[in-house]
Order: structure tokens, then sequence, then C-alpha cells
């Protein structure tokens, strides 16, 4: 199982300022699942992701977030045996 609720967001060549704002906006966008809000049915992940989980991520970020891009995505494996995403981000739109 992916745990999207504790991915780990790191931001390369962004302001520190900017970057807390980035980071909070793409927690909130990677652990909504998508359908979950009311006014934008897109928001948010797909609940069977699971085999294309780098993909949507990529896609939602750039939709939802373009002051960055996806460079990797990586897994660490959690203390119960979950698979904890680690997403390299880079500069994109400010």
């Amino acid at each position: 199982m992916i745990d999207t609720k504790h991915a780990v967001i790191n931001l390369h060549g962004i302001p520190e300022s900017v970057g807390e704002d980035i980071s909070r906006c793409l927690t909130t966008l990677y652990s909504v699942r998508e359908g979950e809000q009311p006014f934008d049915r897109e928001f948010g992940l797909k609940a069977d992701f699971q085999d294309k989980f780098a993909l949507e991520v990529i896609e939602k970020t750039a939709k939802y977030e373009p002051r960055v891009t996806v460079e990797q995505v990586t897994f660490e494996t959690g203390i119960e045996g979950q698979l904890i995403p680690v997403i390299r981000l880079k500069r994109g739109e400010l």
C-alpha cells in the first residue's frame, strides 16, 4: 500500500518562503482522493493508481502546481511495510 499522507516532498532550487507554500499545496494534493472535492472532482490522486503512481503524481503536479516539476519519484519502506513516496521536485514557473 502506498502511504500518500506521509509522502516526502524534496524541493530543489526554490526559495524557502515559496517552498513552504508549495509543499503545503502538494501535501494536500497528494493526500486527497480524486473525486472528493465538490468543485473540482479531478483534484487529488486516483484511488486505483498504485501501478501508475509516478505518472499520476507528474500529471497532477503539472496541472495544480506549475511552480514545480517532478524530477523523480522513488519509494521508501515504512515501519509497517507501507510504501512511502519520495517526490523530488525542481523549480518550475514562479
